[in-house]
């Protein structure tokens, strides 16, 4: 970050300058918010964080604009907060940001000696676009980095629209100690390949994580993309956690956003409820004996706690009502919600857990060709999830994590299909049951070949309303207020492991490609996860990487 860049060459306007540029409209949820229940210091608009108030600022200003991106400054900051940084995003898409703004707390001083704010001492220009302009630059853009005072930390940027350096009044520097590190996490922009702009968020997330993702970005001029960010964030230094909802707020963000999960209309396995499942014949497996037990209607005979060791596992029943639990029930479909902290408890992630009894075998396509296979992806028992991310400054629905096999990711609210108010939609793909925002065909393999199993999502008259059909199964931030189900604790496999060479079916299919052909598609398919070529059931919701940690990407 030493020094500063200079981009010397270009037209203005035929690089994306501020008078070609067309801004992102603002982004608005369908629906207004209703007034949440009130209780705790959920969706009050500040946060305390121990030394520090924060507050969410959602109103932009624009301030430059180059290369298909817009950078902005925050607007209408409360009396006696203190910006930290700028904010930037892509001009194809709607604007929806938010920048978190700071004020040191009445107690500051009685906690600690220094304050938990300082202005910077000056500013480094880190990089301009002057040379772009042979006369008259003052529509220039210039990325400025505060300098803070020993012992502090710029948490973001300063963009100016001409040369002149930012008044030391414009940003606030965070005392070292009340910060977190970041990781770069989605590029922003590469302005004309001489300056990587960055978004941000907190290395430690999960339940655990303290850090606040501030909302400003990093610039590298340096050409090397590193996943380590040059500035931090912030930490939430209160224990208490106290913006998180209580157990009524959570019901009514539930029945606010909870989606309508579609199932594809050439659905055969569908989900069922747990006590379904398991009134209807699912039995407890233990290692070295031949018959299964019943398992009971809450799942209390099943053992609790332990690890994944092999020992138990459930699987359908063995008489003739196999089939019949086999395609699951979903007139008694429910989901099955854990709440918990995200982001240093700035933000609720309610994880919407989905149960089938059994996951169908998978179709693999092949350029315009389709095959459907008879072993390759099948088990029982599936478990599968969506969460909702939901800021704890006002409550409004921030994202949603699809949950795809055995990855996923986030969408933003502004990229979501919504059903009816604030309610996203979610698409379960065919037999797999992975989930996707929007309709349509996704390979896991390669699109651009066209090589790989297909997850094939379309809306039907098979719905669940998790608004409406929902429980929630835990929430550990508040305590004994919810009871878990006896059979959250199962943390073995909720379906038995049965060896047999399934990758044979995909091979036999390959052997009929044209030689060229063959050798790619069988690297693709060598490179998909080894568990789709196995018939292993799943551990419960509990055991996943998930449940204390963040969602993978």
């Amino acid at each position: 970050m030493g020094g500063w860049s200079c981009f010397c060459c270009g037209d203005l306007f035929g690089a994306g300058g501020d008078a070609a540029a067309r801004l992102p409209e603002p982004f608005q949820l369908p629906a207004p918010l209703p007034a949440w229940p009130q209780g705790r210091d959920f969706a009050k608009g500040v946060i305390c964080i121990g030394e520090l108030d924060i507050a969410n600022i959602t109103q932009f200003r624009n301030i430059w604009s180059y290369s298909g991106a817009t950078f902005y400054e925050p607007e209408e900051v409360p009396d006696g907060f203190h910006c930290l940084g700028h904010y930037a995003q892509q001009n194809d898409r709607l604007l929806q940001g938010s920048l978190v703004v700071a004020r040191e707390t009445a107690s500051c001083q009685l906690i600690n000696s220094r304050p938990a704010l300082e202005k910077p001492l000056d500013y480094t220009l880190v990089w301009t676009n002057a040379g772009v302009y042979e006369d008259d630059n003052s529509e220039c853009g210039c990325f400025w980095l505060p300098s803070p005072p020993e012992g502090y930390e710029a948490l973001g940027y300063v963009v100016t629209r001409g040369p002149k350096k930012p008044s030391l009044e414009a940003v606030r520097c965070v005392r070292q100690d009340l910060t977190d590190p970041c990781e770069n996490f989605r590029s922003v922009v590469n302005v004309e390949r001489t300056c990587q702009v960055w978004k941000t968020r907190p290395c430690h997330r999960g339940t655990a994580g303290r850090g606040i993702p501030v909302g400003t970005f990093f610039c590298e001029t340096n050409s090397v993309n590193s996943q380590e960010s040059g500035i931090p964030c912030l930490k939430n230094c209160d224990p208490n956690l106290r913006a998180m909802p209580d157990l009524e707020q959570i019901h009514a963000l539930i029945k606010h956003y909870g989606p309508t999960v579609f199932f594809h209309p050439q659905e055969k396995y569908l989900p069922s409820s747990v006590s379904w499942f398991f009134e209807n014949g699912a039995t407890l497996n233990k290692k070295d004996m031949k018959m299964g037990d019943p398992i009971l209607a809450g799942g209390s005979n099943l053992p609790a706690g332990g690890t994944n060791d092999g020992e138990y596992w459930i699987d359908l029943p063995d008489d003739d009502t196999r089939e019949f639990v086999k395609v699951g029930n979903l007139k008694s479909a429910e989901l099955y919600a854990h709440v918990k902290p995200a982001h240093g408890g700035t933000f609720t992630d309610i994880a919407m857990w989905v149960f089938c009894p059994f996951n169908g075998p998978a179709t693999i396509k092949v350029g315009l060709a389709s095959f459907a296979l008879q072993k390759v992806g099948r088990h029982t028992g599936d478990w599968e999830h969506f969460t909702l991310r939901i800021s704890n400054f006002s409550g409004e629905l921030s994202s949603v994590y699809y949950s795809e096999h055995s990855g996923g990711g986030w969408v933003d609210a502004c990229d979501l299909e919504f059903i009816s108010g604030n309610k996203a939609i979610v698409y379960s793909s065919r037999n797999g049951h992975a989930s996707y925002a929007h309709p349509g065909c996704y390979l896991q393999g390669s699109e651009n070949l066209g090589v790989g199993l297909r997850n094939d999502v379309a809306r039907s008259d098979l719905s669940i309303d998790s608004s409406t059909r929902y429980k929630i199964i835990s929430a550990e931030y508040l305590g004994d207020a919810v009871v878990e189900p006896c059979w959250l604790q199962y943390m073995r496999e909720w379906g038995p492991t049965l060896t047999y060479n399934s990758r044979s079916e995909v091979d036999t299919v390959l052997s009929f490609l044209p030689f060229f052909l063959r050798f790619t598609a069988e690297a693709i398919f060598d490179s998909l996860p080894a568990e789709l070529y196995e018939e292993e059931g799943p551990t419960g919701p509990k055991e996943k990487n998930n449940w204390d940690g963040d969602e993978r990407c």
